[in-house]
């Protein structure tokens, strides 16, 4: 019989901040969250990636009651996941172990069971101290390996002007990210101590014959459960985390269907579909699942200003009572035949243009020919689209993305995820505008490009060039991060609210170090709204006494004299 398939649901948190710009409310969070403790899900994503910091921004309220509240409603139902960035956790300087220690035993403390921990250039050294402590607090160490491909150049760009003008007529690497590449990554987790491994594919670049190879290997040279990561963006989504299923895969990783597709993950729906035809038991709630959907659907239309796909809704599905149409289930059916057959190039084609077909079925957005071409994140496209705007050179989009693969080689290719794709994508805006004014590239850098190049966000795949080092950064040595001189954030006594500290308890004086600007406004607002509460009521006014309206003491002496 074949193994059992763990769903992990990441609708409470990449879905909504791939979907809506994780602006889902606390009160939108509780109403669902009753069926959810009835799903049986054997995860779901819940909190870290932009979560904290985005519901202090935006919404007012507090990330740790976010995860806690989250923890009462569910309770052990379902594992709570959360995402954070190793070394980095959630910013882009490297902190100390002592404030990683801390975020991850009140993480864990809060309700965390499982954290998925990667880091933007694969760096085992960096999450080495996050795998630890997260252990040591009670919890499981998700270690997700962040999944790229080499820059695609053509033969003419290897040849062009363009690209030699960068490289100073260096040759180009041969391929780096290898399946030995990633093999050699995973067992590199795995002696940390990783309870699990994912493939945390971020832009949605992997191919179907890539994820069933990855998975197969990385499950044989580790013995770890292997979960798949993947988005929808690029069209590979639905097809891809199919081959992972056939492949042996632990875990997927899925959303709710009106959630689904695009920039999200594929839908739990057509997910649980596949494991029905291929045996594999997920142990979720049909019925619940519909109902979690159901009031998904809600909360998409109250959320429809930050809805990128407006014009997109899969359709109702309710597994424990409907039926696919013939026509739907035969694509299934096909689907699955291909995918369980031989391997090859040919089957790999047939599976994509079969769930391609699926996805279009299930109204999903087409695939986005500019991210796969690109091979970027759907946010790091915007982002650059942004700063164009801003310098008025919304006619040289094309020339960023050539551009792209060339700066993100000087910098040692990193993996295009937060903050590197950041980090990449902003530093071929500024060479683009450096030719607009007639400058050489790389005549404006920003700093978090130089602490790129210089090493301080570990070892990236490919060394730097010591000598675009030293253009760059003015020395040509690699220089690691140095957390020596860190500093903790004062946490100063507001004067103006009785002298009660800024940030009160651990918790809220990991928020001040962790996202300092956002979490002082925060905290300065609920400082203000304790002190308020606790203020005496002041006394009521005395009555006054009643007194005519203005025309009628102008109508008073004519009637007195009548």
């Amino acid at each position: 019989m074949a193994s059992p398939l763990k769903i992990r649901d990441l609708s409470l948190r990449d879905g909504q901040q791939s979907q809506f710009a994780t602006r889902m409310t606390q009160a939108q969070i509780d109403k669902v969250l009753p069926l959810y403790k009835e799903a049986g899900f054997y995860a779901m994503e819940v909190w870290g990636g932009a979560v904290p910091d985005s519901v202090m921004r935006y919404l007012g309220e507090d990330p740790w009651r976010r995860l806690e509240s989250i923890k009462a409603g569910v309770g052990g139902a379902s594992k709570l996941t959360a995402l954070s960035r190793g070394r980095n956790l959630f910013g882009y300087s490297p902190y100390p172990d002592s404030v990683i220690k801390g975020f991850c035993e009140n993480a864990v403390k809060s309700g965390v069971d499982i954290m998925r921990i990667f880091d933007a250039l694969n760096d085992p050294d960096n999450m080495a101290a996050s795998v630890r402590f997260v252990k040591e607090s009670g919890g499981l160490a998700d270690c997700a390996i962040c999944y790229t491909t080499d820059p695609p150049f053509s033969a003419s760009e290897r040849l062009g002007a363009g690209i030699k003008a960068i490289f100073g007529g260096r040759a180009l690497p041969k391929a780096i990210f290898t399946d030995a590449y990633f093999i050699k990554k995973a067992k590199a987790f795995a002696a940390l101590g990783a309870d699990m491994i994912s493939i945390k594919d971020m832009a949605g670049l992997i191919d179907p014959g890539r994820a069933y190879a990855l998975v197969r290997a990385i499950k044989e040279e580790t013995g770890l459960p292997v979960d798949l990561h993947t988005h929808c963006t690029p069209g590979n989504g639905v097809a891809s985390v199919l081959m992972a299923m056939v492949a042996g895969a632990d875990i997927v990783d899925t959303v709710a269907l009106s959630w689904s597709g695009g920039p999200a993950a594929p839908a739990y729906e057509i997910v649980q579909l596949f494991a029905d035809r291929l045996g594999r038991d997920t142990g979720v709630s049909k019925a619940m699942a519909a109902a979690i959907d159901a009031r998904l659907r809600e909360a998409r239309a109250e959320l429809s200003a930050f809805d990128q796909y407006k014009g997109n809704r899969p359709p109702s599905l309710d597994l424990s009572r409907h039926q696919l149409h013939a026509g739907d289930a035969k694509l299934f059916d096909q689907a699955v035949e291909a995918a369980t057959g031989k391997v090859t190039s040919a089957s790999m084609a047939r599976v994509l243009e079969l769930c391609r077909r699926i996805e279009a079925r299930f109204d999903y957005p087409p695939p986005d020919a500019i991210v796969q071409r690109a091979q970027i994140p759907g946010g790091m496209y915007t982002n650059m689209l942004a700063q164009l705007k801003e310098a008025k050179l919304e006619d040289k989009v094309e020339e960023v993305l050539a551009l792209v693969p060339a700066v993100r080689l000087d910098a040692g290719l990193p993996p295009l995820v937060t903050p590197t794709s950041q980090i990449v994508g902003v530093q071929a805006v500024n060479c683009v505008v450096d030719k607009s004014q007639g400058k050489p590239y790389y005549t404006n850098t920003s700093k978090n490009f130089a602490e790129l190049v210089s090493g301080s966000y570990g070892k990236t795949p490919r060394p730097v060039d010591p000598e675009f080092r030293r253009k760059i950064c003015g020395y040509a040595e690699e220089r690691p991060y140095d957390v020596s001189a860190y500093e903790k954030r004062p946490n100063p006594a507001l004067v103006e609210f009785g002298g009660a500290l800024l940030a009160q308890g651990e918790k809220e004086e990991l928020l001040l170090e962790l996202f300092p600007s956002v979490a002082e406004k925060f905290l300065k607002g609920k400082r203000k709204a304790e002190w308020d509460e606790a203020q005496p009521p002041l006394p009521p006014e005395p009555e006054k006494p009643a007194r005519y309206p203005d025309e009628l003491w102008e109508e008073l002496p004519m009637l007195a004299g009548s």
